[in-house]
């Protein structure tokens, strides 16, 4: 019988030993490269955002000692323009500089400009101009690491005026500020959601699978839509309930409210059976999945369109659970957000009948 001598066995073990050790040290020496590059990155941005911070304040200063003539900012700007880009280039233009003048006007305390977010995301910060709403977009895309990309989608879709339908503005800055955690499920989850970035066509009618894989296929994008503490946890998660068979379209958990989070997708006007159908499920969740420190599940059915009347009389008064929440495949203009927030006003001040005379 052909024997390995020891020696060998304990080389080979030695040459394992060292090659671990090596490839342990290589992960280790590439995190500390990695990590090192990104803090370049964002060293190098942060600077560009102190210059033109800076740049701004002189200008403004400037500016301010010939204030009494009138044109004299316009003035001081073109010539600057003048001497500064055929030596720096178009980034120093004209119109950069009253971004620069704009970006010092808007954060007149240096130690309020975030080292987090670079000088793309200011510019899209310092065009807003009501104050609350420019600082709830600043908190979150630092919360969240949004990128330029990403906090400019929530701007164009409206986030901050979206969750204030169904919230007040000291509660949705609260949470922004990280001064308190949301307490019920129309802190976080928005109605209408827009899903644009889905890419569906506008047509009479398409298959709910059509919807589901659609999401499914932007999960990042989706995700980024829900809000804050989401996760992803099963499509078509199946329930079987004795010997018949059901099937949940999507599955999330909420970290931020500690429970799960069950979505129905329908691609028509919602019904009572449909919000049966949820309750169903949410039932479920709670009874066999939940454990007892988590708080109880979400229903949230996504729709194209639906009648808050139903909704109101399908559920019980006490319904805290099920929520039901119109989608659209197209960024929400400021006409429609204004005529959603008086219909919401006028239903809640109509009488226990829901009609809206």
């Amino acid at each position: 019988m052909f024997q390995v001598p020891i020696c060998r066995i304990i080389t080979t073990f030695a040459d394992m030993k060292e090659i671990q050790d090596i490839n342990s040290l290589y992960n280790e020496v590439r995190e500390i490269i990695s990590t090192a590059r990104q803090n370049a990155v964002r060293s190098v941005d942060f600077s560009r955002v102190q210059m033109y911070w800076q740049i701004g304040q002189r200008i403004q200063e400037e500016e301010q000692k010939g204030k009494e003539r009138a044109d004299y900012g316009s003035y001081l700007l073109k010539n600057l323009a003048k001497k500064l880009e055929p030596e720096y280039g178009s980034g120093f233009s004209v119109r950069q500089l009253e971004m620069c003048r704009q970006f010092y006007r808007t954060y007149p305390i240096a130690n309020t400009v975030c080292s987090q977010l670079n000088w793309s995301q200011y510019k899209l910060l310092i065009s807003i101009q009501d104050e609350y709403k420019r600082e709830y977009y600043q908190l979150e895309a630092v919360n969240n690491c949004w990128t330029k990309r990403e906090l400019e989608r929530q701007i164009n879709s409206q986030l901050y005026e979206r969750l204030l339908l169904s919230n007040d503005k000291e509660s949705v800055l609260a949470v922004a500020r990280k001064e308190r955690i949301p307490q019920t499920p129309q802190e976080i989850i928005k109605d209408p959601m827009v899903l644009e970035f889905l890419g569906l066509e506008r047509k009479a009618a398409y298959y709910e699978k059509d919807l589901e894989q659609a999401l499914i296929s932007h999960l990042q994008m989706f995700l980024l839509e829900l809000g804050n503490g989401f996760t992803f946890v099963a499509r078509q998660k199946r329930l079987l309930i004795e010997d018949d068979e059901f099937f949940a379209d999507l599955v999330f958990y909420n970290r931020l409210l500690r429970c799960f989070v069950v979505i129905e997708l329908k691609t028509e006007k919602l019904t009572h059976q449909d919000l049966g159908q949820l309750q169903m499920y949410v039932n479920y969740y709670d009874r066999v999945e939940k454990t007892p420190e988590e708080n109880p599940t979400i229903g949230i059915l996504l729709c194209t369109a639906k009648n808050d009347t139903v909704v109101k009389m399908s559920l019980p008064e006490t319904n805290t659970s099920i929520l039901a929440s119109q989608y659209q495949l197209y960024l929400p203009s400021q006409e429609q957000l204004k005529n959603e927030v008086e219909t919401l006003r006028r239903l809640a001040e109509a009488p226990n009948t829901g009609r809206l005379d």
